[in-house]
C-alpha cells in the first residue's frame, strides 16, 4: 500500500472517530478559530513543510570560495521590525539562535552542508511569528521558544500547555494564530496495523511527535527530556533522497545575496552573508525567520534562524 494511501486511510479514520473542530477554550479562542475556518482538515498538512526539494538555490560553483572583502558583524547593519537586516554591499557574518523543525531527527555533524529553504507549511504563519516577534522579548529564553516551536511541528493542543508556555505564546502570537494551534492530535498514526506499514524514518518522526505532545502537556517535563526526543543521538546514518552537500556551501538568495549556514549545534547557527558590490541583493532584508538551513542529509534537522544572537547558556 503506498504511503499516501496509508496516510489518507488514517486521517479518514481519525475523522469517523469523532473528532471535533477545534472548540477547547484558550481564553475563548473557540470562537476565534471557527471564525478563522480552522478545523481538521489542517491537520493533512504538515506544519512546516520545507524539505531538500525546497532548496533550490544551491551554488556548488562557489564552493570554496572565501569573499575578498574584510569580514564584518551583520549586526552594524540597519535592522527591520521583522528583527531582520538591511543589507549592503560586503561580507557578514553573524551566530544566531536557531531551532530545531524536525523532530526525531539528528543534529548537525559529520561534515553535512546546508543550503537555504523558504519556510513553508500549514503552520508558517505562527512559526515565523514567533521567531520574528522573539527579537522583540530578549527577556524569553531560547529553551523556552523551543520547546513553543516543537509543540507546533508536534501538532500539539496550546490550549493544554503549561501556563507558563501559553503565557509566554500570548505575547509572541496573536489570539488568531493561537486558535489555528489548537489542534487534534493524530496518535492512530504511532500504534497498530498503520504505524506498522510505514518506513522506519517516517515512522520513527511520527512516534517522536507523539512523544513530544504527551510530554508537553505532563507537569513537569524538562528541557533535556523534550530535547532527548527531539534530538536523536548516535550516528545519524544517509536519510533517502540525500543529496551530497558539503559544508560551506553557498546558497545564491533569490533576492540576489548569498548565503551559507555553519551549525554549531541544533541550537545556535553561525550564517555569512556575501552582497557583491552592484548586486540586487543591496538594500533587500535578510529576515532569518524566512531561512530554514536545510541539510543536504535528510537525516538530519532543518533549523530555522533567528535574529536573535546566540551566547552560551
Amino acid at each position: 500500500m503506498k504511503i499516501r494511501t496509508i496516510l489518507g486511510a488514517a486521517l479518514a479514520a481519525a475523522l469517523a472517530l469523532g473528532a471535533t473542530p477545534a472548540a477547547a477554550q484558550f481564553g475563548g479562542l473557540g470562537s476565534l478559530a471557527k471564525k478563522a475556518g480552522i478545523g481538521l482538515p489542517s491537520l493533512q498538512k504538515a506544519p512546516i513543510s520545507t524539505s531538500l526539494s525546497d532548496a533550490k538555490w544551491s551554488a556548488p560553483d562557489q564552493d570554496g570560495f572565501t569573499p575578498r572583502d574584510p569580514k564584518r558583524s551583520l549586526a552594524q547593519l540597519q535592522r527591520t521590525p521583522n528583527g531582520g537586516f538591511v543589507l549592503q554591499p560586503g561580507y557578514y557574518e553573524f551566530h544566531d539562535q536557531s531551532y530545531c523543525l524536525h523532530a526525531g531527527t539528528h543534529g548537525p555533524g559529520g561534515g553535512d552542508g546546508y543550503l537555504f529553504g523558504p519556510t513553508k507549511g500549514s503552520a508558517q504563519d505562527a512559526v515565523m511569528s514567533i521567531v520574528r516577534n522573539s527579537v522583540s522579548h530578549p527577556e524569553i529564553d531560547q529553551h523556552d521558544i523551543q520547546t513553543l516551536l516543537w509543540a507546533i511541528v508536534a501538532r500539539a493542543r496550546f490550549e493544554d500547555l503549561s501556563t507558563e508556555h501559553k503565557a509566554i505564546a500570548a505575547r509572541l502570537l496573536t489570539p488568531r494564530q493561537l486558535a489555528s494551534l489548537n489542534r487534534n492530535a493524530l496518535d492512530l498514526l504511532t500504534t497498530g496495523p498503520l504505524a506498522n506499514n510505514l518506513p522506519s524514518g517516517l515512522r520513527q518522526v511520527l512516534q517522536a511527535e507523539a512523544d513530544l505532545r504527551r510530554m508537553l502537556t505532563s507537569p513537569g517535563t524538562s528541557f533535556a527530556e523534550l530535547e532527548r526526543v527531539a534530538v536523536l543521538a548516535g550516528a545519524a546514518g544517509i536519510g533517502p533522497g540525500s543529496q551530497d552537500v558539503p559544508s560551506g556551501r553557498w546558497s545564491l538568495h533569490p533576492d540576489g545575496y548569498y548565503i551559507r549556514y555553519l551549525p554549531q549545534s541544533y541550537s545556535n547557527t553561525v550564517v555569512n552573508i556575501w552582497v557583491p558590490q552592484g548586486s540586487a541583493g543591496v538594500g533587500k532584508e535578510y529576515d532569518p525567520a524566512t531561512h530554514i538551513a536545510v541539510p543536504g542529509n535528510t537525516n538530519r534537522q532543518r533549523l530555522i534562524q533567528s535574529g536573535r544572537a546566540y551566547r552560551n547558556q
